[in-house]
């Protein structure tokens, strides 16, 4: 399950485990028009854990999900 908020900074896009046994924390998807922002809480260290992507690293990521494995360069458009 997920939920996608638009705000005037960002597009929130919160990612909820809902699976059946241990359940893991939510992650928090920020795109702002220059990067992506990952975030997940870890309770184990009582703090939030963080990610920056670039615009063109969100764009490889995205193409690799759909890829067999191997050596990519997205071309530009």
């Amino acid at each position: 399950m997920f939920t996608i908020e638009h705000g005037f900074e960002a597009t929130s896009i919160t990612l909820i485990d809902d699976t059946v046994g241990a359940l893991l924390e939510d992650v928090c998807i920020k795109s702002y028009e220059d990067r992506i922002v990952i975030e997940q809480w870890d309770a184990t260290r009582n703090r939030m854990h963080g990610i920056t992507l670039s615009m063109n690293q969100a764009h490889d990521l995205a193409a690799a999900l759909d890829l067999p494995e191997g050596i990519y360069q997205r071309a530009e458009p």
